[in-house]
């Protein structure tokens, strides 16, 4: 686990040449087809060597929930455990983690309504007044979602809104009896790359979203934007990066409102990160990627029982 930018592929990599281990994308966005450059996916050298299993299994018109990853990644994992190798999960979408080892609450469905209620405040005060909505129904919410982070604040609000209740009642209340979330028969062991000075990360982060746009991040966005049947409602779309660019395409923001833009949105992504981070139970920190974050993590990983 890990903000963006930490380093997590590098350590994951370096594990999988010393050790018996299958790596799992924990990635929102790596899940997706044709968004390579923009999501951080690993270059085909790199998944030839290691490859990566939940990696390019959805079309980016398609959904993909907590929901899923969950499912699948327990698929994954029970394959792995099977043929007596370690399973190692790797990114940085946090929430998929928590639904991995929680299971999932029951949830009211999406109502189209009320999502079309929720973004029509968005479009006529901007997604701060979502925030301060959600904040006066659901204050715990609020205190962790960011005011600039549309598509949780909107889900958070959906719920309340459809239930009459909160999320984290929700969540502290029964969990769904349906098989999405049947009990771990296996122990998770977290460990995290958690860099600091904070501002060594913000370099990084500087760093490799130019890099990225060397590489052809605004070409990767704009086959997508070509293809007629995309929106920027998309959850791919919004995915931090390919947001900023959608908007430069589409005329809303320029060049260079476009780089700083991504550049926020991948700080942002990272602060939220840290905030997770910060509660994990049982979270071993690795510290900043180095040889001394791969000999703790080879030491731990060396001991799995498996």
């Amino acid at each position: 686990m890990g903000p963006t930018a930490a380093g997590k592929t590098e350590l994951a990599v370096e594990l999988a040449r010393r050790l018996p281990v299958d790596l799992i994308s924990v990635d929102s966005a790596q899940v997706y087809r044709g968004m390579d450059i923009g999501s951080g996916k690993p270059d085909r050298t790199i998944l030839e060597e290691a490859p990566h299993r939940l990696i390019d299994i959805r079309d980016p018109a398609e959904a993909y929930s907590a929901a899923d990853f969950r499912s699948d990644a327990l698929e994954q994992i029970n394959q792995i455990l099977d043929a007596r190798r370690i399973p190692l999960l790797v990114g940085g979408t946090m929430l998929y983690f928590k639904v991995l080892r929680d299971g999932l609450a029951a949830m009211p469905t999406a109502s189209p309504e009320i999502r079309t209620r929720i973004e029509q405040l968005a479009a006529r005060q901007g997604w701060p007044a979502v925030h301060d909505w959600l904040a006066t129904v659901d204050p715990a919410s609020a205190a962790r979602i960011h005011p600039n982070d549309p598509q949780r604040l909107q889900r958070a609000l959906e719920v309340y809104l459809a239930s009459g209740q909160t999320m984290t009642e929700l969540h502290a209340g029964s969990r769904s009896n349906d098989d999405s979330s049947p009990p771990l028969t296996f122990h998770l062991q977290f460990l995290a790359l958690v860099p600091e000075p904070r501002q060594a990360l913000h370099d990084r982060i500087a760093v490799r979203f130019r890099a990225m746009l060397q590489q052809g991040l605004v070409e990767e966005v704009e086959a997508l934007f070509r293809r007629g049947d995309l929106s920027s409602g998309l959850p791919a779309i919004k995915s931090v990066g390919y947001r900023q660019v959608w908007q430069y395409l589409s005329g809303q923001i320029d060049y260079d409102g476009m780089v700083e833009r991504g550049i926020i949105a991948t700080r942002q992504l990272a602060k939220r990160q840290y905030t997770w981070l910060r509660s994990w139970p049982e979270l071993t920190s690795l510290g900043c990627l180095s040889d001394n974050s791969l000999t703790k993590a080879l030491k731990l990983l060396d001991a799995t029982s498996i």
